[in-house]
């Protein structure tokens, strides 16, 4: 029997990577495993228990929050308080970020952490995957209060980011800056172990995932891309296959896997875009890119752009490298056009 590498095995492993910690940011990624796998237990016994159906309350977005949101959302402020390595959370389900409150004056988190709980929760009373973002931020200084000016980094500056998704199996994936590696949750141990080293997204793809009933709300450039995906061409191996999951853990985990290409452009509705870019957005353009892959808002890189409030928006064209590369070539048509 082939012996598995734990996610705690390999992440003290890789705890020379940064010599600026001393430990604290592998806590700080156990702590995350710890509410991942309360979470995976509260998916699995979804229909259950009476953890389906919404809780009567809207978060900070306007959307109908789901018992499941709040009680992930719970489980991750609940373990990264309790592990002390965290002083700051900024979550899609508060207005405002979570000063935690440290268990001792002498010890200081050192980093902040962005997440949406639970990514597709639409999806939960359908028994369709769904999943957790996370995205970590350090601090630079530790002498003077924490604010939220300090978690609005560029992209760039993660020094981890990674997701859970809860579906046939449950994984968690996740980089640190020197590549993407992907556990799956042995529910015979508790315990994650690694099964995905070094993955790399192929730099083509030949399916695209995009809500297409938003179909007439798209800018032009996203109009023609998806009606190049839809011609007959056999030299580029189209049509292309559409792929859409409604949940952006699993459509990016297809595309991470097998190659593609995900669009959530900016539409009539959502000028700025729909997706977050802070706790959605750049940890997956971070995978993605860690991947060998490529993320790109229409305009700019994702990791790019300089987040100016919380729960910011932003358009997102993200996977295979080729094939944003061709999105992003009919976007200059169409600019030489007017």
């Amino acid at each position: 029997m082939m012996a598995f590498k734990t996610l705690g095995q390999f992440i003290i492993e890789k705890q020379a990577d940064f010599p600026y910690a001393k430990g604290e940011l592998s806590r700080l990624l156990r702590d995350i495993g710890i509410a991942a796998k309360m979470i995976n237990r509260e998916v699995n016994k979804a229909g259950l228990v009476d953890i389906l159906g919404e809780n009567g309350n809207h978060n900070v977005q306007g959307e109908a929050q789901k018992k499941l949101d709040v009680y992930a959302d719970e489980q991750f402020v609940e373990a990264l308080t309790r592990g002390g390595e965290c002083c700051y959370i900024a979550s899609e389900e508060h207005e405002e970020c979570i000063e935690v409150s440290l268990k001792n004056s002498v010890s200081k988190g050192k980093y902040m952490v962005c997440m949406d709980p639970l990514d597709g929760s639409a999806n939960i009373d359908l028994n369709v995957s769904v999943g957790s973002i996370f995205s970590i931020y350090r601090r630079e200084r530790l002498d003077t209060p924490v604010s939220e000016e300090e978690i609005l980094q560029y992209g760039h500056e993660q020094v981890a980011a990674g997701y859970v998704i809860y579906g046939s199996s449950t994984m968690l994936v996740y980089t640190t800056g020197k590549g993407v590696n992907g556990f799956t949750l042995d529910p015979s141990i508790g315990e994650f172990c690694l099964s995905h080293p070094n993955m790399q997204v192929p730099v083509d793809g030949n399916s695209y995932s995009v809500n297409e009933g938003n179909y007439l709300k798209f800018p032009q450039y996203i109009k023609d891309y998806i009606k190049y995906c839809q011609e007959e061409d056999s030299v580029t191996s189209r049509p292309y296959t559409s792929r859409y999951i409604g949940s952006m853990v699993a459509d990016i985990h297809r595309t991470l896997i097998m190659g593609g290409v995900f669009l959530y452009p900016e539409t009539s509705s959502y000028p700025s875009g729909k997706l977050r870019l802070l706790y959605e957005c750049n940890p997956m353009a971070f995978i993605i890119e860690q991947a060998g892959g490529k993320a790109v808002s229409g305009k700019e890189r994702v990791l790019g752009i300089k987040p100016s409030h919380l729960h910011q928006r932003t358009p997102i064209v993200i996977g295979s490298k080729n094939m944003v590369d061709k999105v992003l070539s009919f976007k200059k048509e169409n600019s030489l056009l007017r």
